[in-house]
């Protein structure tokens, strides 16, 4: 199991199996994963899923995302038209499950698109080649 835990005046330490290292781009690290969060959230929500399960799918995909943080997303990207929601009593409580709705899956896709590109411009300057 691998936690994620911040320290506001030190930076991030990465806890795995009880080593405590120092993640020396720590600010870095966190912008960029602030950067594709909602990429990564519309990618996992082309089936629907609940909230809990969709922590747990991002995480077992190494991005970790705190309740905190999901719960607002998934409210903005709902009231922005790009999610469609509905309650589920299935097996234990009543659950909202969220997935894109039409708008959503062009908005995923435009993302995709433009995150291909920026992946290879990004590895382009970032490999020295001209």
């Amino acid at each position: 199991m691998r936690y994620i835990v911040q320290f506001v005046a030190m930076g991030i330490y990465d806890m795995a199996e009880g080593e405590l290292r120092e993640a020396s781009n720590g600010k870095h690290d966190l912008e960029l994963r602030r950067g594709v969060l909602v990429l990564t959230v519309l990618s996992q929500l082309r089936s629907a899923q609940y909230g809990y399960s969709l922590r747990q799918a991002l995480a077992s995909a190494g991005m970790s995302i705190e309740e905190g943080t999901l719960y607002p997303l998934l409210r903005r990207l709902e009231s922005q038209g790009l999610l469609v929601s509905e309650w589920r009593i299935e097996d234990g409580p009543p659950r909202r499950y969220y997935k894109l709705s039409p708008d959503g899956v062009r908005h995923y896709e435009n993302l995709r698109s433009s995150w291909s590109e920026l992946v290879k411009t990004v590895n382009r300057l970032i490999s020295n080649k001209k």
